[in-house]
This record gives C-alpha cells, sequence and structure tokens, in this order.
C-alpha cells in the first residue's frame, strides 16, 4: 500500500499517554465491573450497584474509542514518515490477535468443537477486533489527507449511532451485528461509532498534537451533553427501542464522559515534564493500558475460568461476598492480573528476538539450500 505522505507541518509527534492511561483505567474499571458476580444476589440489586454500574457504562466505549484512536494516530503518523504499509501490517496482526483472543475466551465458555456456531458470538473482544478491520483501510487509505479522515471518521461516527435505534427491526443472521442479545452482548451498532469518534480524535491529535486533540474533545463533550439531553426527542425519531443500548442519546452521553475523562487526563499529561520519571502508580496504570488485551483473558480466566476443574474465584466467593470481602478480592484479582502481565510481557522480550533470529536463519538456510531435481 502506498500514499503520498503528509506534508510534515500537518503532522505532530507529541507522546499522547492520556489514552494508554484511559485504556488502563478502564481495565481497572473492567475488572470491577466483572467481579460483582462474586457479591450476593441481594447486594447486586442495590443501589449503590446501580451507581457503579452508571460509572461501569463507560468501560466498552472506553477500549473501543481507544482501539480507533490509536489505529488513526499511527496511521497518520506512519504515513508522514513513508512507513504506511509496515504499520498497516502491524495493525492486521494486532486485530488478529485481539480475534484470537476472542476465540479462546469464548472456547473456554462454549463447546466450540461440539457447537462451532459460538465461534460467532458478539462479545466486546470480537466486537474490537471487527471494528478495528473496519476503520484500519479507512485510515489507512486517508491517512496522507488527515483533515478528510478527521471530517469523514466524525460523519461516520454520527451515521453509526443514528442507525443504531433501527438495527433493532433487523432479523436473522445479520441481527448478530445489529442488535444486542445474548448471542451479541457487543454488536457493531452503536458500538462501531465509538471506534470512529476515536479515529475522529486520534487523526487530530496525529496532525495537530495535543492542542488539536484538546480542541476536539471539547467539541465532542459539547455534543456528548447535549445530545444527552435530547434522549426524550430522540427517542420519539424512531420506533420503539431500547432507549439504554441503542438510542443516540445514550450514546452521546457515553462519549461525553469519556471524551471529558481523556480531556482530564490530557491536561495532566501536559503537566508532567517529558523527562520526569514515571511514579508507581503511572506504571501501574500503564502497564494495564499497553496491556489490555492480556488483562482481559488473565482477569477473566482467574475470576471464572477453573482452573485445573478445581478454583476459580467465582466457585469459592460467587454471590458469597459482602462488600469488604468484594472490594479485597478484586484487588486481589488485579494484583494477579497485574503480576501476569508483566510476566507476559518479560517473556515475549525474551522471546521475540529469539524467534525473529531463528526465522532470519532459517530464511537463509532457504536462500543457500542445493536446488531440487
Amino acid at each position: 500500500m502506498t500514499s503520498t505522505p503528509a506534508s510534515p507541518a500537518l503532522v505532530s509527534r507529541d507522546r499522547i499517554r492520556a489514552i494508554d492511561w484511559l485504556r488502563g483505567i478502564a481495565v481497572l474499571f473492567m475488572v470491577q465491573t466483572h467481579t460483582l458476580a462474586l457479591l450476593t444476589p441481594e447486594l447486586r440489586q442495590s443501589e449503590w450497584v446501580a451507581r457503579l454500574l452508571r460509572v461501569d457504562g463507560l468501560v466498552a466505549p472506553a477500549f473501543i474509542f481507544s482501539a480507533g484512536f490509536a489505529t488513526a494516530l499511527m496511521m497518520v503518523r506512519s504515513a508522514a514518515s513513508g512507513m504506511l504499509r509496515e504499520r498497516v501490517h502491524r495493525n492486521l496482526r494486532r486485530a488478529g490477535e485481539v480475534l484470537a483472543v476472542a476465540t479462546l475466551v469464548n472456547w473456554a465458555w462454549f463447546p466450540l468443537l461440539r457447537e462451532p456456531q459460538w465461534i460467532f458470538r458478539m462479545d466486546i473482544l470480537q466486537c474490537v477486533g471487527l471494528c478495528l478491520l473496519i476503520v484500519l483501510p479507512v485510515a489507512a487509505l486517508l491517512s496522507a489527507r488527515p483533515k478528510v479522515l478527521s471530517v469523514g471518521a466524525f460523519v461516520l461516527a454520527m451515521a453509526t449511532f443514528a442507525v443504531s435505534p433501527l438495527g433493532e427491526q433487523v432479523d436473522g443472521p445479520w441481527a448478530t451485528l445489529t442488535e444486542k442479545s445474548s448471542f451479541a452482548p457487543f454488536p457493531l451498532l452503536p458500538w462501531l461509532g465509538y471506534a470512529w469518534l476515536g479515529v475522529f480524535a486520534g487523526t487530530v491529535a496525529g496532525a495537530w498534537g495535543r492542542a488539536g486533540l484538546i480542541k476536539a474533545l471539547l467539541v465532542l463533550m459539547g455534543l456528548g451533553f447535549t445530545g444527552a439531553v435530547l434522549g426524550d426527542f430522540l427517542y420519539g425519531l424512531y420506533p420503539p427501542h431500547r432507549f439504554f443500548v441503542a438510542n443516540p442519546s445514550n450514546a452521546a452521553a457515553r462519549f461525553g464522559w469519556v471524551s471529558t475523562v481523556l480531556l482530564v487526563l490530557t491536561w495532566l499529561e501536559a503537566r508532567v515534564p517529558a523527562d520526569a520519571a514515571p511514579s508507581r502508580l503511572r506504571r501501574f496504570v500503564e502497564v494495564f493500558g499497553t496491556s489490555s488485551l492480556s488483562a482481559y483473558f488473565f482477569h477473566e480466566m482467574l475470576l471464572f475460568y477453573r482452573l485445573g476443574g478445581v478454583f476459580s474465584f467465582q466457585r469459592f466467593w460467587g454471590d458469597r461476598s459482602g462488600w469488604l470481602q468484594y472490594w479485597v478480592l478484586t484487588a486481589v484479582i488485579i494484583g494477579l492480573t497485574f503480576v501476569l502481565c508483566v510476566a507476559l510481557d518479560r517473556l515475549e522480550r525474551v522471546l521475540r528476538p529469539a524467534l525473529r533470529n531463528l526465522s532470519e536463519r532459517l530464511f537463509r538456510q532457504g536462500q543457500h539450500a542445493p536446488a531440487g531435481r
């Protein structure tokens, strides 16, 4: 894939650590959300859980927004440096990794060999993987034209949210992609809209840096909170549908809050000296931010999968925990997940050069091998 590089004047090299912080914080809230399964059924019906779930509803939008953001940011910068082809290959590999882990998680819960239809179940990782595959070609093709890409991504995001209530009218196999159900907890509608918003913000950050990103986030905040107060009006524009699943007003409130959190994190990042050593808290959050896929897998297995057919947190403490025990167990799961993520990262650092050297040796041997008769 070739593309005319963007003008250096239209490319920023500002480091945007705030997006890693957003993703890391989202991982922590994700673990907390799933650990609610340890509470007693009575406590899960309490007002406190309802309040937690209002915050937890920002986890999936933050993840999908971050995926689109990172994709566009790197596409714009890679196009400017003439490294677009390599970056596209890396992003394709990343999307493949997400879908592979998604399949592995589905295999842990469902008998894929006997009932292979479960491989198509649309949970959060499947949704993220498909969103990456959808936005990547557009981001790559328009990466050298950031103004066009940012406007196009914004329009596609608004269009996705606008048609989401109509997705509940779809029947048949396509409903897996358009309507929430037990087989599709995270269909593409409305979640793909957050990926396009991430592409919009990531393109602006890639082309115009932190200053441009702040302006884009202020626009998203204003639009999001305006849409949030228009719930009754927007609901009346469509056939009956589930408001808190598909209505544009609900989506607007979510991306308004995600944008607010990212704006605060961007403001904090700007006040951290570039050469300052990261604090322990920052390193802790960044591990989750840069290893979010590993964190998802590890905490799910610890919490629900019976390791060796014997142990899981759900087996020993599920539906039995009060608030104190719940928070202690949540902290333990977060700590174990952190340790496993760090261990996997160190293992990959050792294995990656070794595998690269092995592949290079095999390639050289193949070049010098005698031709067959």
